[in-house]
């Protein structure tokens, strides 16, 4: 069970009397702020930054912003109910943190402090394929606290079976496969940078950490290494591979192994080539449930459904691969009309109040994802600030439900907003 809205609101302001004010700050204007401060500029080129003019992370907010709630009165709300389930996962609020690769510029083993915040404020961790720390050390973080995990499609089959293994194997809820991110976006912010974290050794520790990939690593030791012009940047690039890849630093220094791990990463990431028919394939490799995040289109949803996937996530990715595409929450309107009112669907990308989320669940979702607000609570205050990050937007969510007049999800229906 969440903490309740007032319970919340009462625990800040009993600290107010005593002049404490809140680490995290609660609106989402003041937490970006706060936690642009504290990030480097190559972490804030990453996690804030978009495709191309930034236009589809635009949409997003307007789109969210272009809905109204209307509030009904004289309703006993004094009980209120923001529990559901999801594919077999006990959500004690409709929200999951969504994966956010290469974290680990933000804070060091990011993804253990990401699981064990979720954990704290009783919410699941969708664990990033291209996350900083291996999906093992972050499961034993966060102990019996549920989670996912997310799947970027390799180029080698073999370690995407060994991925789905060892998310069996961690008690994964689901494997999300992603499927709009099969080739980088246009991000002018990392390329006027010359910032690809992945070639420093960040955001690859599921696979450094893999066997299947330490296999493709042994195998490519001892071939060509590309060139790299030796300059004080290039060193710096040298010293973050050797201190991210597992085992010790000066050894690492020494290795080619650290260097080459890069290198095979860069080649097998993931997999232009994926289509339906790798998808169709997929329930003869896992028993986990699958959930596909991308989805945009309401004829890609059906499919989707005609192919037996247990759920569609509608994401734009937060804005970072097509510019100019279109709102997560547009889409989720018409991919609920395509498929049905029984069908589980998730809302990445945008969302960042309590009130998002209401909308979010008004328009059809099931559940949403809240993607950038965690990572800033993580800038500012590690595990701790991911979990207040967590507690003032479900806290706020709380207050929403009981403010318009709805004690429980199934009262969040089309008829509690206007679009205007």
């Amino acid at each position: 069970m969440v903490e309740s809205g007032r319970a919340r609101q009462e625990a800040i302001y009993r600290a107010g009397v005593s002049g404490t004010r809140p680490r995290v700050p609660t609106d989402a204007a003041a937490l970006r702020a706060a936690a642009r401060r504290r990030c480097s500029r190559k972490a804030w080129a990453y996690v804030d930054g978009g495709a191309g003019e930034g236009a589809t992370m635009a949409a997003n907010r307007a789109a969210l912003d272009r809905y109204e709630i209307v509030p009904r009165m004289l309703r006993d709300v004094a009980e209120r109910d923001t529990s559901t389930t999801l594919l077999g996962t006990h959500l004690a609020a409709p929200l999951l943190l969504a994966p956010v690769g290469a974290a680990g510029l933000v804070a060091r083993d990011a993804d253990v402090l990401i699981g064990r915040g979720a954990a704290e404020a009783g919410v699941p961790y969708i664990f990033s394929c291209q996350g900083s720390s291996p999906m093992e050390r972050t499961a034993a973080a966060m102990g019996d606290a549920p989670r996912w995990f997310q799947l970027y499609w390799s180029r080698d089959e073999e370690l995407v079976d060994s991925f789905l293994a060892r998310a069996a194997a961690i008690g994964a809820g689901a494997v999300v496969v992603t499927l709009d991110t099969t080739m980088l976006g246009w991000r002018p912010q990392d390329l006027n940078l010359g910032s690809l974290p992945f070639s420093q050794g960040i955001g690859i520790a599921q696979y450094t950490s893999d066997p299947r990939f330490r296999e493709l690593v042994r195998a490519r030791t001892g071939g060509p290494a590309r060139d790299v012009k030796i300059t004080p940047a290039a060193v710096r690039t040298l010293l973050s591979i050797s201190r991210e890849h597992p085992g010790r630093f000066l050894d690492n220094l020494r290795s080619p192994i650290p260097r080459a791990a890069v290198e095979t990463f860069l080649d097998v990431y993931s997999n232009p080539a994926l289509n339906w028919d790798h998808i169709a394939g997929l329930r003869e490799r896992t028993k986990l449930p699958i959930v596909l995040k991308g989805i945009l289109h309401p004829d890609d949803a059906r499919t989707a459904v005609d192919l037996g996937v247990d759920a569609v996530m509608v994401s734009n990715h937060g804005g970072r691969q097509v510019d100019g595409a279109t709102a997560s929450l547009d889409a989720l309107v018409a991919v609920r009309k395509a498929i049905g009112a029984e069908y589980p669907v998730l809302l990445d990308s945008g969302v960042r109040t309590g009130a998002d989320v209401f909308k979010a669940l008004a328009l059809g979702a099931n559940a949403v994802t809240l993607g950038r607000p965690h990572i800033y609570g993580l800038a500012v205050g590690g595990s701790g600030g991911v979990a207040d990050v967590v507690r003032n937007v479900l806290a706020e969510f709380d207050l929403t439900m009981g403010l318009s007049g709805v004690a429980s999800l199934d009262e969040i229906t089309p008829g509690t907003v206007v679009c205007r």
